[in-house]
């Protein structure tokens, strides 16, 4: 029977050819065997030797362990190992993300990072849009976003939720959107919500103001083109896609069509069910970079370290992985959303500079003055720190800044 080592530690290396990941390994066994579990599991290895090898398979194809500091180990895998004309994005997920997570040598494996050659992220569009495609689309050049999330969730009719938008864009907010479980329910149907809305954005721009609304086209694989195609026709501005429940295909295959020519939302829910725990799973930081790779042009990435989803380090982690000069991809705007209200926007900002959409649901609809001056207050709030002013002292000759800080108080 053939053997072979994955360990290749210290051993120099082309990244260019192999895509390389960083897996955070908890194990009784010593480290360097549980890598070589993983390695072989996700490449070439079975949990016994075989008699069916050619000579150089191993050497052609085999996972290489090329670095372990600590509980974390970095294991390479040749560009060969991936199908990316007909597997994909989720035949890269089932090698780097695949069955590690069940072997029995490892009490817990988390995906932390994941970098491609730029042989597969070349076959990748990457965002129409990205960062400076919506800043042209709403004429701002230079401030953050500033945006809500329909609220209620669900339970609005499409004339309530239209309603909502033009409060919305009437205080100075340049986005809005859909929430994640909105789609087509019955109380909310999405073409007249679609062109309610629509109605709504073309009644702003006529009084001067310039308002994307995402709607929600999250749905089965072999519908959503089709929706995407249908939603537009009815005036859509921008989509938005829910790319754990709906798979990254399904964003990649919206963002291909020649036929859309708006923005890509995209929605991050459900993620916590695999990147929460910091030994077992999958990091964000993945999820962002795949996300970016298959067309993307806005991303959900927490907080940076306030508000109700607040990631910290590994938030400011996906703010560069949106931002950054990877490949020559098109910047993925970032949104921090979850528990925003005004007074923890110049936070915010501090974190993540001003390439971010900062967007808050209950933080507009909840003002004591309604929904309209409820997006004046986070208006002024990014105002004030766009401007360098303490929204407090922003807030003295600003009645709605004021009336949201004495309700929530800032950071």
């Amino acid at each position: 029977m053939k053997s072979y080592s994955y360990m290749h530690k210290g051993e120099p290396y082309d990244e260019d050819a192999f895509v390389v990941c960083k897996y955070r390994v908890a194990t009784d066994l010593p480290i360097e065997k549980a890598a070589e579990a993983i390695a072989a599991e996700q490449s070439t290895g079975t949990w016994t030797g075989i008699s069916t090898l050619e000579d150089d398979v191993f050497l052609k194809y085999g996972a290489r362990i090329v670095g372990i500091d600590g509980d974390v180990v970095t294991i390479a895998y040749p560009e060969e190992d991936f199908s990316i004309e007909v597997g994909g994005i989720p035949q890269i997920l089932s090698v780097v993300a695949g069955n590690l997570f069940g072997l029995d040598a490892l009490k817990g494996v988390r995906l932390e990072d994941v970098s491609f050659p730029s042989g597969i992220a070349k076959k990748y569009k990457g965002p129409k849009f990205g960062v400076d495609g919506i800043r042209k689309a709403l004429g701002r050049p230079e401030k953050p976003l500033v945006g809500t999330i329909v609220k209620p969730k669900i339970g609005l009719s499409p004339k309530k939720t239209a309603e909502y938008v033009y409060e919305a864009g009437s205080g100075g907010l340049t986005n809005s959107k859909d929430d994640e479980t909105l789609v087509d329910q019955a109380f909310c149907p999405i073409e007249d919500r679609t062109k309610a809305v629509a109605e709504s954005l073309d009644k702003l721009k006529e009084e001067g103001r310039l308002m994307l609304h995402a709607v929600n086209i999250s749905t089965n694989g072999d519908k959503i083109v089709e929706l995407a195609e249908d939603v537009q026709s009815w005036g859509a501005k921008q989509v938005m896609i829910d790319v754990i429940t709906c798979g990254f295909a399904a964003v990649q295959a919206v963002a291909e069509d020649p036929k859309i020519k708006v923005p890509i939302h995209v929605h991050r829910t459900m993620h916590g069910a695999f990147t929460k725990d910091p030994l077992h799973g999958v990091s964000m930081l993945p999820i962002t970079r795949l996300v970016r790779m298959c067309g993307g042009d806005a991303l959900h990435i927490g907080t940076l370290g306030v508000g109700k989803m607040a990631g910290g380090a590994a938030d400011k982690s996906n703010l560069g992985a949106c931002l950054d000069a990877e490949h020559g991809h098109k910047s993925v705007m970032p949104v921090a959303s979850g528990g925003v209200y005004p007074g923890i926007v110049s936070d915010i900002i501090k974190a993540a500079g001003l390439d971010v959409q900062i967007q808050a649901g209950g933080g507009v609809a909840g003002h004591p003055g309604g929904v309209r001056k409820g997006a004046t207050a986070m208006s002024q709030a990014v105002d004030a720190a766009y401007d360098g002013i303490p929204a407090a002292k922003y807030a003295e000759s600003r009645p709605e800044l004021k009336a949201a800080l004495d309700k929530w108080g800032s950071k």
